[in-house]
């Protein structure tokens, strides 16, 4: 109590501190969204192999988690030291290079960096010293390990989503940003509506529009931010989703048939929703009356 007290008291100490601890989470997320797919991947695949009664491939037996083994460079293998691991630091002193094979380090591994340290600063400074700020943390630094791991393989892992979940419930236990009746009706609406809106594109169609982890991630926001946000979050994202996609057609060309997941526009938008969705949601109600 007594350190949230110096925080609250030295405001801007508190933010450079979130924003270095920040990076480091970055760092980590890093870790989280390159390797969680493979864990995964090795996990369905031994189990195939256990349902078929076959001996796993040697690879699978291997020790692969979020710990171990220490990150190397994808070209020349070479092991990643603490001094060349430093969050964007280290980077910038690489000059964005290997410093074995002299190839380049791509540029996300910075930028996940700085934009998780920067998005925790913009909940701290919107939430204040309080548990809010926490628990917004929580909230924001999962939806960026989501909004990446299903932008690079289309999936948003039930390791995460459902205990994004809970605690989701859990906090809204003490009010922490709705009440617990809101968070619950949220929880229900989130995924039963895409579920419905999948089944009936599916039925019109013929193909399917989303996967069952967008359904359970709209949900864990309702959880999160109460069933009142829903409309909000769903809006925002469908026409930055729809913006995005015209674009990408037609300033880069791609095929309309390729696909586009669906998780980064709700992720963004659960964002927003956490930090203005109240009171923009408000405005906007406002003006209808005025109207």
């Amino acid at each position: 109590m007594q350190l949230l007290q110096y925080f609250a008291e030295h405001i801007v100490l508190f933010l450079i501190s979130i924003f270095l601890f920040g990076l480091l989470i970055g760092s980590f997320l890093n870790v989280v969204i390159y390797r969680l797919p493979i864990i995964l991947e090795r996990s369905w695949r031994d189990e195939c192999y256990n349902y078929l009664n076959e001996s796993p491939a040697k690879e699978s037996h291997e020790k692969y988690n979020l710990v171990t083994p220490r990150s190397r460079c994808p070209h020349c293998d070479h092991q990643i030291t603490a001094l060349q691991n430093i969050p964007v630091l280290s980077f910038l002193l690489l000059k964005g290079r290997c410093i074995s094979c002299k190839k380049p380090i791509s540029w996300r591994y910075p930028v996940i960096e700085l934009t998780t340290a920067l998005l925790g600063v913009l909940v701290a400074w919107h939430f204040g010293v309080s548990w809010q700020t926490l628990a917004g943390l929580i909230l924001i630094w999962t939806l960026m390990a989501l909004t990446f791991i299903d932008y690079d393989t289309q999936l948003l892992p039930d390791n995460i989503t459902l205990p994004l979940l809970w605690v989701g419930l859990f906090l809204n236990l003490f009010s922490t940003f709705t009440s617990l009746q809101s968070a619950v009706i949220g929880a229900l609406a989130g995924y039963l509506f895409l579920w419905l809106v999948f089944q009936g594109f599916k039925l019109v169609t013929g193909k399917e529009g989303m996967g069952y982890g967008d359904f359970k991630l709209f949900a864990a926001l309702g959880a999160w931010l109460g069933y009142e946000q829903l409309p909000f979050i769903i809006l925002t994202a469908s026409v930055v989703g729809a913006i995005t996609g015209i674009a990408l057609m037609l300033v880069f060309g791609r095929d309309k048939a390729v696909p586009i997941p669906f998780g980064p526009f709700l992720c963004s938008a659960g964002l927003i929703g956490l930090l203005w969705g109240q009171y923009l949601t408000n405005s906007y109600l406002q003006l209808l009356r005025i109207g």
